[in-house]
């Protein structure tokens, strides 16, 4: 038997009914931890009637969907790509704090679609029962649209994502780092484009090659703004790796590079945000 505790396994069996009990689905995937435990599990009690949709965009990082490509096809799991470019949603690029319910509301809306192409009864996201604690316009969207979030459903939070995720499923995004799209590195009221966007995703791919697995690159305008673990944080006075992302960050266009000393935590951006609209 797994090495879980009686309230995880009763847990997972609530998920396994919930999931069952809809007859077939459409799970919004983006290959982190939460909608890869979710897709899993769907799989698992509905097989074929399991449809995992991944959504492109210039939001997305390009190693999230290469890894999302081969986390399905690993597993021999049905999905289809839709083109969701966030860009050309009205007023999205301005960046205003309730930006994800744009985002969100769009994308349910193709999901829905697409599921009732293929016949399927209902569209699942990863939301989960930790994220009930913050600042989630996106979770609004969800509840408008009837979208269901069995995570929450069933008060999984994170940890015990993880844990199942390994004790279970030996899924090797059980100790993955938190994700989320890429426009959630610029404060809110900054302008978001493709190109800010890129220079985001390709200092963030460097970090990952280089072995940092916790962090973020927030884009200050001219500055740059490097959340890492603490445990990761050292790394980059180890073999020339600071005077590398400073390089980088020049050449991207970056004028001034920073370290928060505060280290990573997910959702930063919503610091700024007074406390009844982050209650939301």
């Amino acid at each position: 038997m797994p090495n879980m505790n009686l309230e995880l396994h009763e847990k997972l069996d609530s998920l396994r009914k919930t999931v069952a009990s809809t007859g077939g689905c459409v799970v919004a995937f983006s290959g982190g931890v939460d909608s890869s435990f979710l897709l899993t599990v769907a799989a698992e009690v509905l097989g074929e009637r399991a449809l995992a949709v991944i959504a492109t965009s210039s939001t997305y990082p390009k190693r999230e969907f290469s890894s999302a490509l081969e986390f399905v096809r690993n597993r021999g799991i049905s999905y289809v790509v839709v083109d969701s470019e966030e860009l050309n949603i009205p007023g999205f690029a301005d960046n205003p704090p309730d930006r994800c319910y744009y985002c969100k509301k769009e994308l349910f809306t193709r999901l829905l679609t697409q599921a009732k192409t293929e016949g399927l009864e209902c569209v699942m996201d990863g939301a989960n029962a930790d994220d009930a604690q913050d600042f989630r316009p996106g979770m609004r969207a969800a509840r408008e649209l009837g979208v269901r979030s069995p995570l929450l459903e069933c008060g999984l939070g994170k940890s015990d994502i993880r844990t199942i995720s390994r004790e279970v499923y030996g899924l090797p995004t059980a100790d993955k780092q938190p994700m989320a799209c890429l426009s959630s590195r610029f404060p809110y009221g900054s302008k978001i484009t493709a190109e800010k966007l890129r220079q985001v995703e390709m200092m963030e791919d460097f970090l990952s090659e280089n072995g940092l697995t916790t962090f973020r690159a927030r884009h200050h305008g001219d500055t740059l703004r490097l959340e890492l673990a603490h445990s990761e944080a050292e790394k980059l006075w180890c073999g020339g790796l600071r005077e590398q992302v400073v390089s980088l960050a020049k050449s991207l266009g970056f004028t001034y590079v920073t370290l928060d000393l505060e280290g990573f935590r997910s959702g930063s951006m919503n610091e700024v945000l007074a406390e009844d609209r982050r209650n939301k």
